[in-house]
């Protein structure tokens, strides 16, 4: 007999660095998942990508099991890396920030491409270029 879906909520959390703290503790306690067992499984599949904030979708069971599937990151934060500076400008139309070149537009699309609603490559450039715009962050090339 298949395991009914009870539901489930999205978390963003640092690769490889995941504890019982807020938000995994209270996502998981007021639910009475085991959230250790979560953050011992996130941890492990995610050591290699340490530091990088991976949004997570926990799906539960009626036995209070649970799966958990790991998305690709956020596309700023791989704006951020890619342009080498510490945040977006609070000012995009005036101030900008940092740039990145189309060759890294392309890398970030294909990390991406899973997780977008896009049917083309270049429609998947187009919407972080558009991104990084947003962001502050000129696009050379």
């Amino acid at each position: 007999m298949a395991k009914k879906v009870m539901g489930s909520f999205k978390l963003q959390l640092k690769a490889g660095e995941a504890t019982m703290a807020p938000p995994v503790g209270p996502a998981f306690g007021q639910r009475g998942l085991a959230g250790m067992e979560f953050v011992k499984q996130f941890n492990a599949k995610t050591a290699k990508q340490q530091g990088m904030i991976l949004p997570v979708v926990v799906t539960f069971f009626s036995d209070k099991s649970f799966t958990f599937e790991i998305k690709s990151p956020p596309a700023p934060v791989l704006l951020i890396k890619a342009a080498k500076i510490d945040k977006g400008s609070a000012a995009p139309n005036k101030t900008k920030v940092g740039s990145v070149t189309r060759a890294q537009l392309e890398e970030i699309a294909t990390i991406k491409k899973a997780d977008l609603n896009c049917s083309t490559m270049e429609s998947a450039i187009s919407m972080i270029a558009g991104t990084a715009r947003s962001m502050g962050i000129t696009v050379e090339g």
